[in-house]
């Protein structure tokens, strides 16, 4: 009976450790879509739901292509997360490219005005409820986003607002629960999300939320991400950490 009782606790030590161990892998995952335009290439990096953790510098700098934006699809940091740790993710953030901050539903626990300090000394762009152009490009291309969904900030007319006719528009929100909204009363062609962290613990398809993907939905290209972090326990299992490289490839129609 004690033996049974050792290999029992072995066994569920051992899978701890793995989800732990899973819990910190860093993995960037490659996509790509073709929107209609004058023949460029942009590069844009996707990261959500950081929380506590730590950026892995190693991982950043293997990325072997020009970032044109960064963008941070909210949960940034929660009440857990020291400043420092805001900086230093921050700081290494800004090494690939101009980083672009969307609200999530836990990043003002940080205290608003101390975040808002944070990114304006480090010149971060908060998109909340608005549209900026991708300077860097030569075709008319929007990021767009809302501010936290789950709260009454999210104004979606105004945020498409300064979206001109005929430019393509990035979506972003924290929460992908929108996009179905979205993309009935607006014209997107790429939407971008997190939140829901693939279930974090999950069995085959068995998880609290859905698994994170990336696919064409209505004919616009929607990626929902596993996100970084972790919340509550830093632990996964089934649903591995994910940061995002999507390359956008515009053409001239033939």
């Amino acid at each position: 009976m004690l033996e049974l009782f050792i290999i029992l606790v072995f066994i569920i030590l051992a899978f701890l450790l793995f989800m732990l161990k899973q819990a910190f892998e860093n993995n960037i995952l490659f996509h790509e879509v073709t929107l209609e335009g004058q023949s460029e290439q942009a590069s844009l990096f996707f990261i959500s739901d950081v929380h506590l953790r730590k950026i892995n510098e190693k991982m950043l700098r293997k990325i072997d292509r020009k970032i044109d934006a960064v963008i941070i699809g909210g949960d940034f940091a929660d009440k857990r997360t020291p400043v420092s740790r805001i900086y230093d993710n921050i700081h290494l953030l800004q090494k690939l490219g101009p980083i672009y901050f969307v609200w999530g539903n836990n990043d003002r626990e940080v205290g608003e005005t101390n975040l808002r300090k944070i990114f304006n000394e480090t010149n971060v762009t908060i998109l909340e409820n608005d549209a900026l152009r991708i300077p860097a490009l030569q075709n008319g291309c929007w990021l767009c986003a809302i501010d936290d969904s789950s709260s009454k900030k999210a104004l979606f007319n105004r945020a498409f607002q300064k979206c001109s006719g005929g430019d393509h528009v990035i979506f972003i929100s924290h929460n992908p629960e929108v996009f179905s909204y979205v993309r009935q009363n607006f014209d997107a062609s790429i939407m971008m999300g997190g939140h829901l962290h693939g279930g974090q613990i999950r069995f085959g398809p068995f998880g609290i939320h859905p698994h994170g993907s990336f696919s064409m939905r209505e004919g616009v290209a929607t990626l929902i991400s596993n996100g970084y972090g972790t919340t509550a326990i830093p632990l996964r299992f089934g649903a591995k950490p994910q940061c995002h490289i999507i390359d956008v490839r515009f053409e001239e129609k033939n």
